[in-house]
């Protein structure tokens, strides 16, 4: 199938498609004329790294990774006993992740409180622009 195809099976964007491949992650036959030929199984791993990208990991740890998961249409596992510790150092990061922003939460929130009860009214005081919203 073309990348067009795989892209409307998986829901995924033919420039996020591209993607993988650079990233090692997808590797799909190149014809004579050049056009990308993708498998059935490739429906399925892109699933995959989309499942591995939800889970937290970096394309760079999913390409090293993914040739030793299973799949059998249910879920996802480890193929071998070896990439479960290189699951749980993920884990173990992600962990370090989740604290450093409950951290920065609790420093948010002594400031929120430290506001003072009444309001500042001295021309220019608060004339700081905000910063615009991150597409999402």
């Amino acid at each position: 199938m073309r990348i067009g195809d795989l892209s409307r099976r998986t829901g995924v964007s033919v420039r996020l498609l591209r993607y993988y491949e650079e990233q090692g992650l997808l590797r799909p036959v190149r014809r004579p004329s050049g056009y990308r030929e993708y498998r059935e199984g490739d429906v399925r791993v892109v699933q995959n790294i989309r499942t591995l990208l939800g889970a937290g990991l970096s394309t760079r740890t999913i390409a090293a990774l993914l040739p030793c998961m299973v799949d059998d249409g249910l879920v996802l596992a480890p193929a071998c006993s070896g990439t479960l510790s290189d699951l749980q150092r993920e884990r173990e990061r992600i962990d370090r992740a989740v604290a450093d922003l409950q951290a920065a939460r609790v420093a948010l929130d002594g400031i929120i409180t430290a506001s003072p009860p009444y309001d500042v009214t001295e021309a220019g005081a608060c004339s700081a622009e905000p910063e615009p919203e991150p597409a999402g």
